[in-house]
C-alpha cells in the first residue's frame, strides 16, 4: 500500500474477517472454498495484502453469520483503494462551500463521465496496469459525489473550448461527455463557462487552477503538475490566483452563452 492510512484500513478490516473466520471454526482453505477464493487469497487480505473486494465481503459476512458487519466495511475498504492524494482532495471538496476550477487540456475530473476518465488514464505514460486504472477511475467516479452533497456547495468551472472537441476516447465518449456537461450545467448550483480559443487576452496562460473556500472561510489551491500535487494554503499565493480565476471567469462565455456552444459542439460531434 502507498500510504499507512490505507494500509491501517485494510489490516483492521483483515482481522475482523480472521476473528470471525476463527469464531466459526473454519480454517483458511475451508473458508476460501465456502466463499469461492484460494487460500492464498485469503491469507493475504487477512494480513491486509490484498484489498477484498465488494462480493467477498459480502460472501464472507453470509459464510460467517456476521450480521452485515463484515459487509459493512465496503465503503472503507474501496476508500482505501483510491490513491491518497485522490482521497486527500476528497476530504477538501466534501468541506468545501465554493469550488472554483480552470481546465485547459481536458475536461475536469469532477465533470468527467466514466469513459472519459478511463480514456485519459488508459492513455497515460507510462502507462498504467488495469487494476491501476480501476482504482483511478472509481476514485474520480465517487468524488462527483460533491453535486449531491447537502448543503450545496457552489461549484464552477471554465473549460477551454478545445475540450470540447478534442475526441478523447473517440466520438462517442466525447459525445457522452459533452452530454454530460449540458445536464451539469444546467444545475442550478453549478456554473460552466467556455473560454473561445479565439480571445487574445487570457490570464489562463499560465496553466489549470483549482479553488476551494471551505466552511472555516478560508481559501485553498490544488495544484496538480505532470510530476508533482501540492496543496496551496498560504494566503500570499492563493490571493493571486484568486483572482487570476475572477480575470479568467470575466473573459470566458456567459454560462448561457457556454451551454449553447457546447450544444453546437454535440451537434457537430
Amino acid at each position: 500500500m502507498e500510504d499507512e492510512e490505507a494500509a491501517a484500513v485494510l489490516k483492521a478490516v483483515g482481522r475482523q474477517i480472521k476473528a470471525w473466520r476463527e469464531a466459526a471454526g473454519m480454517r483458511q482453505s475451508e473458508f476460501g472454498a465456502s466463499i469461492g477464493y484460494g487460500e492464498e487469497m485469503v491469507s493475504s487480505v487477512e494480513r491486509g495484502r490484498r484489498v477484498p473486494q465488494p462480493e467477498f465481503l459480502d460472501k464472507a459476512d453470509d459464510v460467517l453469520d456476521a450480521g452485515g458487519k463484515l459487509s459493512a466495511m465496503k465503503k472503507d475498504v474501496t476508500e482505501a483503494r483510491y490513491p491518497k492524494k485522490v482521497r486527500d482532495l476528497a476530504k477538501l471538496e466534501d468541506e468545501s462551500v465554493e469550488l472554483g476550477a480552470y481546465a485547459n487540456h481536458y475536461v475536469h475530473g469532477l465533470l468527467q463521465t466514466e469513459g472519459y476518465a478511463r480514456s485519459l488514464y488508459t492513455m497515460r505514460r507510462p502507462s498504467y496496469t488495469e487494476d491501476e486504472i480501476d482504482r483511478h477511475v472509481s476514485a474520480r467516479m465517487a468524488r462527483q459525489g460533491v453535486f449531491e452533497r447537502i448543503p450545496r456547495p457552489t461549484l464552477t468551472f471554465v473549460q477551454e473550448e478545445v475540450t470540447l472537441r478534442r475526441p478523447i476516447g473517440g466520438k462517442m465518449v466525447l459525445r457522452q461527455q459533452l452530454e454530460r456537461l449540458l445536464e451539469v450545467g444546467r444545475l442550478r448550483h453549478v456554473e460552466i463557462q467556455v473560454m473561445p480559443t479565439d480571445r487574445d487576452d487570457h490570464a489562463g496562460m499560465g496553466g489549470p487552477i483549482r479553488l476551494l473556500k471551505l466552511q472555516d472561510g478560508n481559501t485553498v489551491a490544488h495544484e496538480e503538475g505532470q510530476t508533482s500535487n501540492r496543496l496551496i494554503s498560504d494566503p500570499r499565493e492563493v490571493q493571486p490566483l484568486e483572482m487570476r480565476y475572477g480575470i479568467i471567469r470575466s473573459q470566458a462565455l456567459t454560462p448561457r452563452e457556454s451551454l449553447i456552444l457546447i450544444e453546437k459542439a454535440l451537434g457537430e460531434t
